[in-house]
This record gives C-alpha cells, sequence and structure tokens, in this order.
C-alpha cells in the first residue's frame, strides 16, 4: 500500500504517518519542519512555494505509478481577529497553503500518470460555519472544499472527499486554546476551549482512529463530498 501524507512530519499528518507505518504501508511526506518520526520517504518542503513543491513531489515520489491514498492534510492558520483586520497578504497565505498547494499536488498525479484510489483533504466546520475571526482559515477551507468537488468531476477514477476531522489537539488548535484572544467578541474561541475542558478535543492519534472506523462510510460517499466525521459515526 503506498500513501502519500502533507504536513506529515507534526501533528494530525504525523499521526496518520505513524498509523500507515505501523500498516507496514509505504509511506511518503512532505512537512515544512523536519520529521523526526520513522518514514519511509520524507522531504521538507514550503508548499506554498509552487516550484519548490513541484521539485519536491518528483523527488519524493519519481517512479510510483499507483497511491493507494493520499491525505492532503497540511494547513495553516492566522490569527483569530476581525475580517476588516486582516491584511490582503494573510489571506492570500492561508488561501496558498491551505488550498492552491492541493491543486498543485492533484495537478501533478494527473500529468504524471499517476493513478491514486482515494483523495481525502483535511478540511473543517470553520469551512461552513462562518464564525467571526476566522477569515482566511474559512475562506481557503471552504475553498478547498470546492476544489476537491470539481477535481472529483475529472478524476473519474479516484474517490476524493474534503473531510472534516472534528476537534484535534494539535500545535495549530493549542494557539487558539491557550493563545491571548478576546473571547467575549470571538465567541467560538471560549466554545472551543469549553469543548476542550469536556474532553471533546481528541489528540492525533484518537482522531486517526476515528477516521480509519468511519473510512467504509466514507468510500460509500458521493466523490467530491464535504464530510464531517462526526455525522458519520
Amino acid at each position: 500500500m503506498n500513501v502519500f501524507i502533507t504536513g506529515s512530519s507534526k501533528g494530525l499528518g504525523r499521526a496518520f504517518s505513524e498509523h500507515f507505518l505501523e500498516e507496514h504501508a509505504n509511506v511518503y511526506g512532505l512537512g515544512r519542519t523536519l520529521s523526526t518520526g520513522a518514514m519511509h520517504d520524507y522531504l521538507q518542503v514550503d508548499i506554498a512555494d509552487t516550484a519548490a513543491l513541484e521539485k519536491a513531489l518528483q523527488d519524493v515520489m519519481g517512479g510510483i505509478d499507483v497511491f493507494d491514498l493520499v491525505i492532503l492534510n497540511a494547513g495553516t492558520l492566522g490569527r483569530i481577529q476581525d475580517m476588516s483586520q486582516c491584511s490582503l497578504e494573510q489571506l492570500k497565505s492561508e488561501m496558498d497553503v491551505n488550498m492552491w498547494a492541493n491543486k498543485t499536488i492533484l495537478d501533478f498525479f494527473i500529468h504524471n500518470d499517476i493513478a491514486v484510489k482515494q483523495v481525502i483533504a483535511i478540511s473543517s466546520g470553520a469551512s461552513v460555519n462562518g464564525s467571526l475571526g476566522w477569515n482566511g482559515y474559512s475562506l481557503s477551507k471552504a475553498a478547498l472544499n470546492m476544489l476537491i468537488k470539481l477535481y472529483a468531476t475529472e478524476m473519474k477514477e479516484t474517490h476524493l472527499c474534503a473531510l472534516a476531522p472534528g476537534l484535534v489537539k494539535t500545535e495549530m488548535l493549542e494557539g487558539i486554546l491557550y493563545g491571548d484572544h478576546d473571547t467575549t467578541r470571538y465567541t467560538s474561541v471560549q466554545t472551543l476551549r469549553e469543548s476542550d475542558e469536556a474532553g471533546m478535543v481528541l489528540s492525533p492519534k484518537a482522531t486517526v482512529a476515528r477516521v480509519m472506523a468511519v473510512m467504509p462510510k466514507v468510500l460509500k460517499s458521493e466523490s467530491g463530498a464535504f464530510l464531517d466525521v462526526r455525522t458519520l459515526e
């Protein structure tokens, strides 16, 4: 089994990597930071840099003609603040990582005639909630949902979905849980903190187990759909 994962050096991506390595899969990954975990093949790259990403894809996947699973996991979250306070540069940066990099990756598979059986793009409830303050993250994840839906019309032999994995205690979310935020104005931050106190924010490892448990339902869904793991259980 060949598995490709972005953002695989830490957090949820690393937990997915460790899971599939335990299943004796061939795991290939890209990430922004150095990986300290064991992987079959891993390259450090800024996926927002299109030229660097294309080279890294060629280097890490050269000679492979089939992938059983691709997990587009890498993501970034800017500061929680009003949309009017966000610069275009910040919004574009989040869009580059959370959405456009995934187009580059999917195009690489298509243009290099690499067969892919399944694609899971890690999305978020923020893509549909429209909560005050989430701005570039919400915009880019909503765009990711549509990107996956559009590619599903082209990649007929591949099952694709955008999947919200629930609340995961990663470095990114911890910045919200423990950061300096105005919880009176940005009530979603307070809700997240209450969810954490109630034990509803799961570890990356527990989240991977949760996703794998609903995988049969994922594969039965319409290709290109946006799914939430919490409604599949």
